[in-house]
């Protein structure tokens, strides 16, 4: 088979950073998706392979500098609608076809649901940038809410195969007991704030569908582990109640083109005393990380009933009274 090269010059305003993505994974797409040869020498990138690949790979990396030229935010999502645009000409966005016929998904796109405040829309755009996003923030901030809007979006587009949900079954401050039933009798308490959120963008029977199919998946922490999560939108929510093992066997489920919302509120920590919050200890290890994005909601981002803020700003005074008192 003749080969074909082509060689392409990064522009000097061009961030090469931007095309390359975190550690090459841009490249590295490119590289295997076209299974080709791709080697950069300064602000030059090499091409090499069969020619329809070659040619399909150069567009990709065209477009790519085209992006990066206009500043808009680059992630590996992105790369592969590209990639998949190109092999996959017919099929648009490259839509799974995992999601049976009868299953009508909404007609429901992220753009549909406007951030209210500067904080949400720093949220909404690390959700497009990153593949991991952590949201910390107050009750009422919308930090679980957008992060199913973008989910469903990103199902409705063919971007990932499934949605997965999970939380950590902690009570709240108040020992339930034993509760009767089969297993997902118990555990349905713990999730209910999931399904609450689902329901406001799916309707009822669309929703009992695509759980039976496990297309959307709702399940506590605890059984995640020994999973690979590969093509899923995946969101832990309340993640102030894991403990670090739980936040370390969680992240490290991630498989290939999965994205990963975490959520949670470290004021409301509901562990056993002495018990370290995965949230907390994620903070201090993973900020520097490329790839991984932090955001931090506050009270001014509150969008929920306007009481809902004074009752916030009432126990953040306590915190701080007592903090004084303590010292």
């Amino acid at each position: 088979m003749k080969k074909l090269i082509r060689t392409l010059v990064v522009p000097p305003g061009i961030p090469f950073i931007n095309i390359c993505g975190p550690y090459d994974q841009y490249l590295k797409l490119v590289r295997k998706s076209f299974d080709i040869k791709l080697t950069v020498n300064d602000n030059v990138i090499k091409l090499s392979g069969a020619k329809t690949a070659v040619e399909n790979a150069q567009q990709v990396m065209n477009r790519l500098m085209e992006i990066a030229r206009t500043n808009e935010s680059l992630s590996e999502e992105k790369v592969h609608k590209l990639i998949d645009n190109k092999l996959n000409p017919k099929s648009n966005s490259n839509c799974y076809t995992t999601i049976p016929a009868k299953i009508d998904m909404p007609k429901y796109d992220v753009s549909c649901v406007k951030p209210r405040t500067e904080g949400q829309a720093r949220y909404l755009t690390a959700m497009e940038a990153h593949d991991i996003v952590f949201c910390i923030g107050p009750a009422g901030t919308g930090k679980t809410y957008l992060a199913v809007a973008r989910a469903i979006t990103a199902l409705r587009n063919g971007v990932v195969k499934k949605i997965i949900l999970a939380r950590p079954a902690v009570e709240a401050g108040e020992k339930l007991g034993f509760l009767p039933g089969d297993y997902q009798a118990k555990v349905n308490p713990y999730l209910k704030p999931i399904y609450d959120a689902l329901n406001t963008f799916l309707e009822f029977q669309q929703l009992r569908r695509l759980l039976e199919y496990e297309i959307i998946e709702v399940a506590p922490l605890a059984y995640m582990r020994g999973r690979n999560l590969a093509d899923a939108f995946i969101i832990l929510d309340e993640a102030q109640n894991t403990t670090s093992e739980q936040m370390k066997m969680f992240l490290t489920r991630m498989g290939e083109r999965s994205k990963i919302v975490v959520t949670g509120d470290i004021t409301q920590i509901d562990l056993p005393f002495g018990k370290t919050s995965g949230l907390i200890e994620a903070q201090a290890l993973l900020s520097n990380i490329p790839g991984i994005g932090f955001v931090y909601l506050t009270r001014a981002d509150i969008v929920r009933h306007p009481l809902v803020q004074s009752i916030v700003d009432a126990y953040e005074t306590k915190s701080r009274i007592l903090n004084k008192k303590y010292k």
